[in-house]
């Protein structure tokens, strides 16, 4: 079963302020678990005029205690013995400022065995409105989130190998092509269903409980944007890496 996660809000600050806000929003006070971020492309198309971006986002995380139990340890290669790991996020976006609007596109490059997090924004102008001046106007948000374990998929490919020895245990810590069933431990009495479902629902709750924090964040650098210009933003970031540091 997949997990979806929607919401939509507004940020009293023009579409271009919004726009310039998104890629300056690491790190803020509210993300200070971002660990750097790369651009690995930049695009410019004259005809349409939209900018098209892709970075490289690396995050600092801790697994929930739930998660720890429910995965082996062979899955746990990348991760502290408290849970903590990071994770890489391919981000791509789209910036079209002549018709106000921008589109997102946000998903991790690892721990794709356990869960895929496909996160989309768009921001947006309002109907009607006009490129207006700094301190005026409104962007319209829309968020939504999927999630999906994999865990299901890769024991019915590894069942057709191995046969019905396959389990959530056995596929998470699989390796090679050529590697043996793994001995079942104490999640051969878990179902992969079970096993997804609520890696899944833990996922869903941390999203939830994630997503005021992003507009938190964003609305703090909209303010610097707003009050100080570059400048001030620049300068926050810079406090916001030595708080983590």
């Amino acid at each position: 079963m997949v997990k979806f996660f929607s919401t939509s809000y507004a940020y009293d600050y023009n579409f271009s302020e919004t726009a310039l806000a998104y890629f300056l929003r690491y790190p803020n006070p509210y993300s200070r678990h971002v660990a750097s971020t790369d651009t690995i492309d930049r695009h410019y198309d004259p005809i349409t005029q939209r900018l098209t971006t892709v970075r490289l986002h690396v995050k600092r995380s801790r697994l929930p205690p739930a998660v720890l139990k429910l995965l082996p340890k062979s899955s746990l290669s990348n991760a502290s013995e408290d849970g903590s790991t990071q994770s890489f996020i391919l981000e791509k976006s789209v910036v079209d400022v002549r018709q106000g609007w921008m589109e997102t596109d946000s998903r991790n490059l690892d721990w794709n065995n356990v869960l895929s997090v496909i996160e989309r924004h768009r921001y947006s102008r309002p109907e009607g409105a006009t490129i207006t001046a700094t301190g005026d106007g409104r962007t319209d948000v829309d968020i939504s989130v999927t999630l999906k374990s994999r865990i299901g998929e890769q024991i019915r490919k590894r069942r057709q190998r191995w046969g019905q020895q396959a389990t959530a245990t056995s596929v998470i810590g699989a390796g090679g092509e050529d590697e043996q069933p793994v001995k079942q431990g104490f999640l051969s009495s878990w179902t992969s269903g079970a096993v997804r479902s609520a890696i899944e629902t833990i996922s869903l709750q941390r999203t939830e409980k994630s997503q005021p924090k992003a507009m938190k964040g964003m609305s703090v650098v909209l303010e610097r944007l707003r009050t100080g210009g570059l400048e001030a933003v620049l300068e926050g970031m810079r406090a916001d890496r030595e708080v983590v540091v």
